[in-house]
């Protein structure tokens, strides 16, 4: 074979194989589907509504006036009415198990009588009566127990602070206090609250939850101002109200954020041409 026809058949083979690799590369399949870009990921909005029946060890009387007389008294009656409450919050998922959430509520003012019987120097009966409301702030943590035909059980635990706003307080002397009578000034008093959380979760739709719960809250202790006597008595008594508690019944709705926003490329599994 001559000189030139060797170069003239290796010419053809380097063309016959440019062009079969130039085919194959136009059949190549589409490069993967990138993964879906998520808004908000596992964010979440919440809302929720209940009522909480107060608990409390009990009202502490102390005298304040110098020189100082401690009160001798017997409790007759010392207790708590109902608050309700309503609160919002923002949370994140961060799996199928664990979840935390930031919460604020607002709890309606409660009811509370203390009545006694003094057995000091001047024996007789008093009857306080006053109210307060309360605003707790929550960092809250979540264990999800497994999903049932939607229904979601939960248990978890928070920590942060509750804020007690004591209206006017009045005092009305009875037997030998008789004709007495003594008010308050408003007194505000934070705490550190803590809480335990129990419930079921409902998954209305993937992107709505609806819970009914059970919630344990330790709110601290709460305090009125110095009373002061509409007759001139010397005293000036505090009262407070310790470790107050509530066993709260809350129903909840919680808003998921997250979703696909991003969508594929109008481009995305058009035939690749490439210019060669």
């Amino acid at each position: 074979m001559g000189s030139f026809q060797f170069k003239t058949t290796i010419a053809g083979l380097l063309a016959l194989a440019s062009a079969t690799t130039a085919h194959a590369a136009d059949l190549l399949p589409p490069p993967p589907m990138p993964a879906p870009v998520e808004f908000g990921g596992g964010w979440y909005l919440r809302g929720d509504v209940g009522v909480g029946s107060l608990d409390f060890k009990g009202t502490n009387a102390v005298d304040r006036s110098t020189p100082s007389n401690p009160y001798v008294y017997k409790t007759i009656e010392d207790n708590l009415s109902d608050q309700v409450l309503v609160g919002v919050g923002v949370g994140y998922q961060f799996n199928p198990w664990l979840r935390f959430d930031a919460t604020g509520e607002y709890r309606t003012k409660a009811d509370w009588r203390f009545a006694a019987e003094e057995l000091g120097v001047f024996p007789g009966n008093n009857v306080t009566t006053g109210k307060f409301s309360s605003i707790v702030g929550l960092a809250n943590g979540y264990i999800d127990l497994g999903n049932w035909y939607g229904i979601t059980p939960f248990v978890g635990a928070g920590v942060g602070v509750a804020h007690h706003m004591f209206d006017t307080i009045t005092d009305n002397g009875y037997l030998g206090h008789a004709g007495g009578y003594g008010v308050a000034t408003g007194k505000d008093k934070t705490n550190f609250a803590w809480a335990l959380h129990a419930g079921l979760g409902y998954d209305v739709t993937p992107n709505l939850k609806l819970e009914l719960a059970y919630r344990y809250l330790n709110m601290g202790d709460a305090a009125a101002g110095d009373m002061t006597c509409w007759q001139p008595c010397g005293a000036r008594t505090v009262y407070n109200l310790k470790e107050i508690e509530s066993h709260d019944i809350k129903i909840g709705m919680r808003w998921m954020l997250g979703g696909p926003v991003a969508p594929m490329p109008a481009s995305y599994g058009a035939p690749i041409i490439r210019k060669y």
